[in-house]
């Protein structure tokens, strides 16, 4: 059973940072590519980065690099992603994903899935 356990979110200003992140299994860990993805209120899931097991990263699009982060710390089998300068539109939940094979940023190809943590940026 993988279980990918988030934290870190919350109630931020715009213009303020949060540092969420999503613990798992040592296996899961070192195996599998690790996504972040985020659902805003009635919006489709939106792809936001990932990191394979090599530490390469990759960022959907314009709107978070720069400002998004991830990045993996193989001694507590843990992957963040560090949000900077946030913006009202950057309200959703966020979800971790673990996924064996597949294009990083389709959401239908992810194995494992977190429960989801909200995050907030008021203006």
């Amino acid at each position: 059973q993988v279980q990918l356990v988030e934290s870190g979110g919350g109630l931020v200003q715009a213009g303020g940072s949060l540092r969420l992140s999503c613990a798992t299994s040592e296996r899961t860990f070192n195996t599998y590519t690790m996504g972040w993805f985020r659902q805003a209120p009635g919006k489709e899931r939106e792809y936001v980065a990932a990191i394979n097991w090599t530490n390469n990263p990759e960022y959907s699009t314009d709107s978070v690099k720069g400002r998004f982060t991830i990045s993996r710390d193989s001694a507590k089998n843990t992957v963040y992603l560090q949000m900077n300068t946030l913006t009202p539109e950057d309200t959703a939940v966020y979800y971790c994903a673990a996924q064996n094979v597949g294009t990083w940023s389709r959401g239908a190809e992810y194995d494992h899935w977190g429960q989801g943590t909200q995050v907030t940026v008021s203006s």
